[in-house]
């Protein structure tokens, strides 16, 4: 069965009236969910699906522990943030403590909420306005942050924003160069953009990236672009806001994006897996960035900081330890990377895999070559026809995108290696 089902489903066409029609829904044919567990979910139908995509469950769905931690303390006591909360206290030391380049936190409820927290600090802290980041990126929805979106590089239309090419070597921007000399060609792109920034008068205030470049497609970068990336950018009195909003938490096998490329960040922000459906999210800095940031502007957030957030915060980072998730997310996805990187080849239009533990993706190309964008949402719609989500990511879309609750089975995965095999086969 393939393309929109003829009839019309009542409840999307409730959701149109309520929502408002073009709100955005996943797949050819729209999915039902109506209950979580562990990696999987299951439709209104009964049937179960591998979750191979949510990273805001990353411990599981409906992991008792935070079921329980989130019940207990909502029984308990919730307030604002303007009274001393232990919990919150605790997560935001513990927080500090496990990225070792920080000291303070500014707690929120969304990624997109904890980037502009993290720009305005930059800006505070050095008194300049020039923010870079790179030309496929995705650091959230809000006026200031969603105008990095997908920002051209060389584009002049946000007076304070620029965009350099997200670095990688599949499609470099000067081929035949070794990756010394690429990652060099990469830099250079970032230094002529602070120039201008700083002639324009705007000033340079911080280089933003998420550390593997999650959006982009998780793309192979230069093995020395960002430590001399983290360079100039110091020596050009900016700062590095390193977005882990889907890197962190052990997503790549490590507790953070930075500590895989080799990037030492100022400001670290997380979000989307720090409360397993409870909005939480972080911008961490040191104690000096964060008080400056503190007394200028007085920041203050209803429902960030409180103790609901705290205790569950805490229990999140509990599950992940106890369970050796970190370690589960690297061991499962190398093994997932190796046998799908065994598909490569004109047969499948697999053109590459790349990632680090569990977050993979299978970029997709035609018979010349191109970018595959059809193929890839095709796949991802037939994979779900097989009880297996994922969705499409990368500059061009044409990447299949995987990323499943780090408490994916191995037996779920070598199982998404057959349906991925039968559906490649029919495409």
């Amino acid at each position: 069965m393939t393309g929109i089902s003829a009839t019309p489903d009542p409840l999307v066409e409730r959701r149109d009236r309520a929502f408002g029609r073009g709100a955005k829904l996943f797949y050819d044919e729209p999915l039902h969910l109506v209950r979580g567990e562990g990696a999987s979910l299951f439709g209104a139908d009964g049937r179960r699906y591998v979750d191979m995509y949510n990273n805001v469950a990353s411990v599981g769905h409906a992991h008792p522990r935070i079921v329980e931690a989130m019940a207990r303390q909502q029984a308990t006591l919730n307030t604002h943030s303007r009274y001393l909360s232990e919990p919150a206290i605790a997560l935001a030391e513990r927080l500090a403590a496990l990225q070792r380049v920080t000291e303070s936190t500014v707690f929120s409820c969304s990624g997109t909420e904890a980037i502009e927290l993290a720009l305005r600090m930059a800006r505070i802290a050095t008194g300049a306005q020039g923010i870079i980041c790179t030309d496929h990126t995705y650091h959230g929805n809000n006026l200031l942050v969603g105008a990095l979106t997908n920002l051209p590089a060389g584009d002049t239309r946000h007076p304070g924003i620029r965009a350099i090419p997200f670095p990688e070597t599949l499609r470099p921007i000067t081929h035949g160069l070794s990756d010394e000399t690429l990652a060099d060609a990469y830099v250079a792109r970032l230094k002529a953009a602070i120039a201008e920034l700083k002639a324009s008068g705007q000033g340079f205030a911080a280089l933003i990236l998420c550390p593997i470049l999650a959006n982009e497609g998780l793309p192979d970068i230069p093995a020395t672009f960002m430590p001399k990336a983290a360079a100039l950018v110091r020596e050009q009195g900016g700062l590095i806001i390193a977005d882990e909003v889907q890197a962190g938490y052990g997503r790549s096998g490590q507790w953070w994006g930075y500590d895989l490329v080799g990037l030492t960040p100022d400001i670290v922000v997380t979000g989307k897996p720090m409360g397993a459906g409870l909005p939480l999210a972080a911008t961490t800095a040191s104690r000096e960035v964060v008080e400056q940031f503190r007394a200028e502007t007085r920041y203050f957030n209803t429902f960030a900081a409180s103790p609901l957030q705290g205790v569950v915060g805490l229990a999140v980072l509990d599950v992940i330890e106890e369970e050796g998730l970190v370690d589960h997310s690297c061991t499962l996805g190398a093994e997932l990377k190796t046998a799908l990187r065994q598909r490569l080849g004109p047969a499948t239009g697999l053109i590459d895999v790349r990632g680090k533990g569990l977050f993979l993706a299978a970029e997709f190309v035609d018979a010349d070559g191109e970018p595959d964008a059809a193929r890839a949402f095709a796949l991802v719609c037939a994979l779900r026809r097989e009880g297996f989500l994922t969705s499409v990511d990368g500059a061009f879309n044409n990447c299949v995108k995987i990323r499943p609750p780090l408490v994916l089975p191995r037996e779920d995965a070598m199982a998404f290696l057959d349906a991925f095999d039968r559906v490649t086969a029919r495409a």
